[in-house]
């Protein structure tokens, strides 16, 4: 089986700080297999990288799009990013 791994960084704007974003995030990440991390911007946007298999990568930008239920995302923004091998999704601290 081949390795078709790819990894996108994601960045979410609106109210998405103080509303669970980032652990609602990470478990939905976990859900769907995928690595890396997210965490809190200090210009109030939510930054995530994601790597995993395209399908479940684009499943959780689609998620990122809705967010966890007391968020009100705004807009969301995507760049290809370099697949690091991260063996686990976890919070990081905020830059």
């Amino acid at each position: 089986m081949s390795d078709d791994r790819i990894a996108i960084r994601v960045f979410v704007a609106g109210r998405v700080q103080g509303v669970f974003f980032r652990a609602c995030t990470a478990k939905e990440a976990e859900v769907r297999g995928l690595h890396g991390w997210v965490r809190n911007r200090q210009d109030g946007r939510v930054e995530a990288h994601l790597e995993g298999p395209r399908p479940a990568v684009e499943n959780m930008v689609h998620w990122c799009h809705q967010g966890s239920p007391s968020a009100h995302v705004i807009q969301v923004d995507t760049e290809p990013s370099d697949v690091e091998g991260f063996t686990r999704f976890e919070i990081t601290p905020t830059v």
